[in-house]
């Protein structure tokens, strides 16, 4: 399941890609543009920063900016950063969850499937798809 760090960071990417200036767009704009607590943003746009999927600026004429176009991101890829890995089950998580029964599990293939549809849904999605 998405989390609301999650889906709240797809939010401040497109509401950044939408309010585009130029300039640097106002934590406590996007917060009343996207009805949420500034407190709760300032937490999540830090991790955004760290990530490389936004800039910051602090001060006046402050606030965050994306780094590339809408068209080079993909939804994917922001809530990867957000949430860590979007595989449905632990074993297809990566190699330190690998599973001792993967040679012989029956459901392994239907969760190998689900999860490359996911992946694939996501990582084709832009974020420049989701603007008007």
């Amino acid at each position: 399941m998405i989390s609301t760090k999650g889906r709240y960071a797809v939010r401040v990417m497109l509401d950044l890609a939408e309010n585009e200036t130029g300039g640097y767009v106002p934590l406590k704009d996007i917060a009343a543009r996207q009805e949420i607590s500034k407190k709760y943003l300032e937490i999540i746009v830090r991790e955004m920063v760290a990530g490389g999927l936004i800039t910051g600026v602090s001060g006046k004429g402050g606030g965050y900016r994306l780094c590339r176009p809408p068209e080079d991101y993909t939804v994917g890829e922001i809530l990867e950063r957000m949430e860590g890995t979007l595989a449905p089950v632990a074993c297809l998580a990566g190699t330190a969850n690998d599973c001792p029964r993967k040679d012989f599990c029956r459901t392994l293939p239907m969760w190998t499937e689900f999860n490359a549809l996911v992946h694939s849904f996501f990582y084709n999605k832009k974020l420049s798809d989701l603007l008007p």
